[in-house]
Order: C-alpha cells, then sequence, then structure tokens
C-alpha cells in the first residue's frame, strides 16, 4: 500500500496555516478540483465526521473520514469508510522563523482495482498529494 512522507514549508505564521488546513467543511469550495463533495455528519469539539469525495491522481476516493485536530498543531485524518478505510493522514504544523514547516505523513489503505494501481503507482499518489498540499499553501500565503 503506498506509504510516504514529505515536508513543506510556508512563509505564513502557523496559525493563518492551520486554519486552512483544517477548514474541511469549505474544502469542496476552495479545492474543487480536489475535493468534488463534502458533506459534514457530525462535529463534537475537536473531532468532525466527513463524507468526502477525494480527486488523487486518476483515481475518485469516496471516504467517510474522521478529522481529529489538535490547534494548532496536528490535523489528523483517519479513514473510517469507503475505498481507502483504514488509511491515515496527518499533516504536522511546526512553528519557523520565516512561517511554517508541515510535516505529512499519509498510509492509504486502498481496495479493489485501486489497491491493484497503487502497487504500480505510489510516485504517482505522493505527488498529487504534494499538489494538493501546494494548494494548500497557495491559499494560506495570499
Amino acid at each position: 500500500m503506498p506509504q510516504f512522507s514529505f515536508e513543506k514549508t510556508c512563509s505564513s505564521d502557523r496559525n493563518t496555516v492551520y486554519k486552512i488546513f483544517s477548514d474541511y467543511e469549505n474544502y469542496q469550495k476552495t479545492f474543487p478540483k480536489f475535493f468534488p463533495s463534502i458533506r459534514i455528519r457530525s462535529i463534537r469539539d475537536n473531532v468532525a465526521v466527513v463524507e468526502e469525495h477525494l480527486n488523487l491522481g486518476d483515481d475518485e476516493l469516496v471516504i467517510m473520514a474522521k478529522h481529529v485536530t489538535d490547534e494548532p498543531v496536528l490535523h489528523d485524518v483517519f479513514v473510517i469508510g469507503g475505498d481507502a478505510k483504514g488509511s491515515h493522514i496527518q499533516e504536522q504544523f511546526i512553528e519557523t522563523p520565516h512561517g511554517t514547516k508541515i510535516l505529512v505523513n499519509v498510509d492509504l489503505k486502498l481496495k479493489g482495482k485501486m489497491k491493484i494501481g497503487s502497487m504500480f503507482s505510489k510516485n504517482r499518489y505522493q505527488q498529487n498529494y504534494e499538489e494538493i498540499i501546494d494548494n494548500f499553501i497557495k491559499i494560506a500565503e495570499n
């Protein structure tokens, strides 16, 4: 299964970056290319359950995700249902003198045809996920 990690830097302060990354309620409006559909199922304190369509590469993943946040340090996404059930994505935000370092760890658990395809396309998934993060960073820096 595709597992990958990478880091990015953003010139904005950590609170600004965190707010963009944890604003999953507006992913569909802000990032329609990657999130064509978002439906909030419940929000309680720092935990939200969200139905999401996530375009990753040539695949559209239909998932139920549990977002857990620790403001402004951490955003965890646990996929609790759908095409990538069992996946975990963690975004950590580290304040630096010049902005924010974003550490991303992705562990995708794909099913069916996507599972077979993932054996040959780990780099494609990583490149596409990095593109998603780059778009988040552009919004945070503007």
